[in-house]
């Protein structure tokens, strides 16, 4: 991965004036913020062994709600951030308990609530967009400002803060926590993780709830950033979501997957978009081109897999 964004990066330095530049990278940083956070979430359901689609919807609806109620009665950035983590993990819980208690294919489960979701938003609100918000969420908020030698201004922002709080909490659940080593154990063998002692209910409503609570937080940030709110720019998202998690190693039968990996992938994904962009590549082939990169790291992992699954056996024969 380091070295295919090495090459990116050394192509696209060359082909292009802007890419290799101090305000492009803030401006990465920025703009895919969003996908960073919510990656880290879905990096959490795929090790458990989960799988969750319908983050976007979740994400839409706590944006929306959260939006309507600062525009009409104001309120803070504790206040958004609040009632979004409510939505989105009360969304997540409702994910957890059918996943669990249905015993159908997660997948299934979060497509038909991805649908509801959004369904229900969509009725509801006639898809309005909401625009017009207080003066506290259009400044937003940052550590520190600086100049650079050409005169521009850069700032680490609430977007950027944000990313490296998400990355840096979802670490230390993973590694430094028992939850942690049962969110791997039940992605790895779920009876066995059961065996062991873990509570199997507790994590799945877990890694869903967790999904959803950073779903949510993404949402504002994206609103915070963007001014605006419609119905139907964060849905549709989830492949570019998805591409990156799979592009950092996370295997979607559960139990592989690391915040390094998915930082990676977070980052290839942005570059290749960025660069794309940079090139003039109309924006319809991004998704073509992010399509091809899933379907060649899935291909690559089971290959890798089948390769581990015969030289296992070789072994066993052997001895």
């Amino acid at each position: 991965m380091l070295v295919v964004l090495f090459l990116m990066g050394a192509f696209l330095s060359v082909a292009t004036e802007d890419f290799f530049s101090l305000e492009n990278l803030f401006d990465l940083l920025v703009s895919y913020s969003f996908v960073g956070i919510m990656a880290t979430g879905l990096l959490v359901v795929l090790i458990s062994g989960g799988i969750d689609i319908s983050f976007t919807a979740t994400a839409t609806v706590a944006q929306y709600v959260v939006a309507m109620y600062i525009i009409k009665h104001g309120g803070s950035w504790f206040t958004a951030f609040a009632m979004a983590g409510a939505i989105g993990i009360t969304l997540g819980a409702i994910n957890g308990l059918l996943v669990h208690y249905l015993k159908v294919s997660a997948i299934i489960i979060t497509i038909s609530t991805l649908n509801i979701f959004y369904g229900l938003l969509i009725f509801i609100t006639k898809g309005k967009w909401l625009y017009d918000f207080p003066e506290w969420f259009v400044n937003g908020w940052e550590l520190f400002r600086f100049q650079s030698s050409s005169g521009n201004i850069y700032s680490l922002s609430m977007p950027i803060v944000a990313l490296i709080v998400a990355f840096a909490f979802t670490a230390f659940l993973l590694n430094k926590t028992v939850l942690g080593r049962g969110i791997y154990a039940m992605g790895g063998h779920q009876e066995a993780a059961k065996r062991m002692g873990f509570n199997i209910l507790g994590i799945h409503v877990f890694v869903y709830c967790y999904m959803g609570l950073v779903a949510a937080w993404a949402a504002i940030i994206q609103a915070q950033v963007v001014q605006t709110v419609a119905p139907n720019s964060i849905v549709g998202r989830e492949l570019e979501v998805l591409a990156a998690v799979v592009l950092g190693g996370a295997n979607l039968a559960g139990g592989a997957g690391s915040l390094l990996g998915t930082f990676l992938g977070v980052a290839l994904i942005a570059v290749l978009s960025n660069g794309l962009t940079l090139l003039g590549v109309s924006s319809y082939w991004h998704q073509i081109v992010i399509g091809f990169v899933i379907l060649i790291s899935v291909s690559v992992t089971a290959w890798n897999s089948k390769n581990k699954e015969r030289k296992g056996a070789d072994i066993d024969v052997e001895a």
